[in-house]
Order: structure tokens, then C-alpha cells, then sequence
């Protein structure tokens, strides 16, 4: 992470101040003195200012279940309400969420202050698994959702669904369930859209190996030790 974000998160002082600490030459990096606004340390890395070794914050893992007309992501544009006012008492550290949802999509939104792990689950790789509860105005046609499945083009991009059908015993045709591992933005969205659907709903209900099992909607709990192994097994 940055210098000044390290330096704020161990609590000696917001980031403004410690930019003014780094120009001034206060801070050390493992051993030499560090005076580049932007540079990026490790959190194994030794800082030291005015002779006080800064011990990094301990990591935090915070699964949140959205709720609608909330902005997914940590801006506050326009004064909307967004993410952030909901998980704002789940620990002192400054979290970020890994990713975004749209204000009108809910479900699972994890947020973390571990960069590395963040890093790792936004790659374009695509190894997490995500899978929506989709709500179409129109009825899905069956081959439509085969075409999800064996994969087309978007633009120069090629996109295809893990896994596609439809939800309930009674099959109905506007509820649609879709696992995809792609990050693009809104790329579920752009799917249905694709083939002339809109979508009127939509639900993120796994992420990862996370469910929203006993989290009710617009509530948030911690990680658990075992669902942070297994997530960092299947990275």
C-alpha cells in the first residue's frame, strides 16, 4: 500500500500529515529515509519515524448483504447513500470494497483493508466465483440462455456464463439464476441486455465461497478464520 495510507492506518496521523512527515524527510523505510510522496511499502516492511517502528493494522474481512439504492462503492456522489454509512461500525480500520455493485443491485459486497488479497480477487484472471439472481421484464428464451453458456462477443471482448438456468420448481422464465467469474463492470447486465433483456432485479448471492446464509439483508458480520483459508486456497 502507499506510505502515507501505512502511516495513517497505524494511527500516528491522517495522510495529509504524514505526506508532510515523508517531503520532510521523518520516515524511514527498512533502514533508509524515504522522501517520494507515492511510494509503496509492504506490510513486512520496517517504518520508523522519529524513532517509533509503526506496527501495521491487523487485517479485516467484512461481508456485507446490500440492500437496494445504495451506492456500491466508497464515493459519495452527490451526498447518495452509500455502502460505507452501512459497515461504518464493523471495525475501526478504514475499509474498501472489493469491487462494486450498482445502486440498484443488492447482495454480497465484501470489504477488506488487506490490498493484497483485494488484488487477487479483482484479477482479470477471473477465478472467483460469482452467481446472481436475475429478474428480467421479459421472458428468457432457453436458447438465449444456451448462447450465455457456449459464450459470444461483446464488443472485442468474449463473455460466457459458468453456469445459466432457470430459478424456482416452477421455471419461471423471468427469474433467471447465472454464475459467471468475469470482473468486467456490469457485465451480467450486459449480458441479458445483449439479447434484448432488460433486467428489473438483480441479486448477487455468492461470492467466492461466501454465501448470505444467516445475513440478512442490509446487515454485515466478519469473515470467519475457515472462510478466509479457503478463499486464499482457491486464489
Amino acid at each position: 500500500m502507499r506510505l502515507n495510507k501505512f502511516i495513517a492506518n497505524s494511527g500516528m496521523c491522517p495522510r495529509r500529515e504524514a505526506d508532510l512527515l515523508i517531503t520532510a524527510g521523518a520516515v524511514m523505510v527498512n533502514g533508509a529515509v524515504v522522501t517520494a510522496l507515492g511510494t509503496k511499502v509492504m506490510s513486512t516492511d520496517e517504518v520508523i519515524i522519529e524513532g517509533q517502528r509503526l506496527k501495521p493494522e491487523p487485517k479485516r474481512y467484512v461481508l456485507l448483504n446490500k440492500p437496494k439504492n445504495f451506492v456500491g462503492n466508497a464515493d459519495d456522489p452527490g451526498g447518495k447513500r452509500n455502502v460505507m454509512q452501512l459497515i461504518h461500525k464493523a471495525t475501526k480500520e478504514q475499509l474498501s470494497p472489493v469491487g462494486r455493485l450498482s445502486r440498484h443491485t443488492t447482495g454480497l459486497m465484501l470489504f477488506t483493508n488487506d490490498d493484497e488479497m483485494a488484488t487477487r480477487l479483482l484479477s482479470p484472471g477471473g477465478k472467483v466465483r460469482k452467481v446472481f439472481h436475475v429478474t428480467t421484464k421479459q421472458k428468457v428464451n432457453n436458447a438465449h440462455l444456451e448462447a450465455m453458456k457456449e459464450g459470444f462477443k461483446i464488443g472485442d471482448h468474449l463473455v460466457k456464463a459458468d453456469a445459466v438456468e432457470y430459478v424456482g420448481n416452477r421455471q419461471d422464465p423471468h427469474e433467471i439464476g447465472i454464475e459467471v467469474h468475469s470482473g468486467r463492470n456490469k457485465i451480467v447486465t450486459r449480458m441479458f441486455e445483449h439479447f434484448g433483456y432488460e433486467v428489473i432485479k438483480m441479486d448477487r448471492v455468492i461470492y467466492a465461497c461466501l454465501t448470505k446464509k444467516d445475513l440478512p439483508r442490509g446487515h454485515w458480520r466478519h469473515l470467519a478464520e475457515e472462510e478466509l483459508n479457503i478463499m486464499r486456497m482457491s486464489l
